[in-house]
C-alpha cells in the first residue's frame, strides 16, 4: 500500500488557506478514487481506494501542520509501511506560485510539517511533492501570509497547478518515485521560433491595356 498524506490545519477557517493546498490536493485524489471509503482514525481524516492497481492510502492530518508528523508516524507504524511507500504534498515558500518539485528525501526546507515528520520518522528517506506559494510580499509576516487565502492571479495559477499535483502523486504510485520526477521536475522547452518565409514572390507587372 501507498500513502499519500497532504498537510494542513483542520478547520473551516483555513479551508482555501496557502498552507492547506497538500490537504487540495488530498482532496482531488479522494474524488478521483470513487469506489474508495473515508474514516477518522490516528489523528486523521483517512480515505482508502485505489489508483489503477495500486492500493493507496489518502491522509489529512488534523493535528495541526507543526504535529503533523506524529499521525503520520501511527499510520506508517500500524501499516507495517516504510518511509520509501510515503508521499508528502506540502506548500513551498520558495517556490514560485504554483511550480511543482517532486524529491525523494532530502531536509525540510523551513516547512515546519515535513520538520515534524523527519522528526517524528528519523529519517529524511521519503518521497515529497511541494507545490510553490511564493514569498510573501515586503514587511508581510510569513505566517499571516501562509494562512491568509489565494487572490487574483494567483487563485487562478492554483486552479491549474491542484490537478497537475494530482496527477504527479498518481504517477508516484503506479511508476515510482524516479519516473515521476523525470515528469514533474522536466524543464519545459521553449517553442521553436517560426520558421523565417521564403523570399516573397515579386509583384507581377500590371496587365497592358488592350
Amino acid at each position: 500500500m501507498k500513502v499519500i498524506v497532504g498537510l494542513g490545519n483542520p478547520g473551516r477557517k483555513y479551508v482555501g488557506t496557502r498552507h492547506n493546498v497538500g490537504f487540495d490536493v488530498v482532496a482531488e485524489l479522494a474524488r478521483r478514487m470513487a469506489d474508495g471509503s473515508g474514516r477518522v482514525k490516528f489523528e486523521s481524516d483517512l480515505y482508502e481506494g485505489r489508483l489503477g492497481e495500486e492500493r493507496v492510502l489518502l491522509a489529512c492530518p488534523q493535528t495541526y501542520m507543526n504535529l503533523s508528523g506524529r499521525a503520520i508516524r501511527q499510520i506508517l507504524t500500524f501499516h507495517k509501511l516504510e518511509p520509501q511507500d510515503l508521499l508528502i504534498v506540502c506548500d513551498d515558500l520558495n517556490l514560485p506560485t504554483g511550480k511543482l518539485r517532486l524529491r525523494k528525501d532530502g531536509t525540510a526546507g523551513g516547512q515546519k510539517g515535513l520538520q515534524n515528520t523527519i522528526d517524528q520518522l528519523g529519517t529524511q528517506q521519503f518521497a515529497r511533492l511541494r507545490i510553490g506559494i511564493d514569498r510573501p510580499p515586503e514587511r508581510m509576516d510569513a505566517t499571516d501570509y501562509v494562512l491568509g487565502k489565494f487572490v487574483g492571479k494567483e487563485r487562478d495559477e492554483m486552479e491549474l497547478a491542484l490537478p497537475k499535483a494530482a496527477d504527479a502523486a498518481e504517477l508516484w504510485v503506479r511508476e515510482g518515485i524516479d519516473r515521476a520526477m523525470n515528469a514533474v521536475n522536466a524543464t519545459p522547452k521553449p517553442p521553436k521560433p517560426p520558421k523565417p518565409a521564403g523570399p516573397a514572390a515579386a509583384e507581377e507587372p500590371p496587365a497592358a491595356p488592350d
